[in-house]
């Protein structure tokens, strides 16, 4: 889903990371700093989900998945939301 967010004068673009191998609160911090380390915000981790919730920016799907692989976790799947 694309938004304009006329505060920042920015569009931006919320996805859903499908992730393996988190297993703890965290492994849950651990995915969040990551994204963070994007620019992301807006961020939920669900850890009985696998998944992240995030307002992406411009990062690429790649970007994204290198992110949380790089922090450890594996990245299953990343939805337009």
């Amino acid at each position: 889903m694309f938004y304009y967010d006329f505060h920042n004068q920015i569009a931006k673009m919320k996805k859903k990371i499908l992730i393996e191998g988190m297993s703890c609160g965290h492994c849950v911090n651990h995915v969040k700093e990551a994204l963070e380390d994007l620019g992301a915000v807006n961020i939920d981790v669900s850890l009985d989900g696998k998944f992240a919730d995030a307002e992406v920016g411009d990062s690429s799907d790649e970007s994204i998945k290198a992110a949380i692989e790089d922090a450890g976790y594996d990245v299953v799947g990343i939805e337009n939301i």
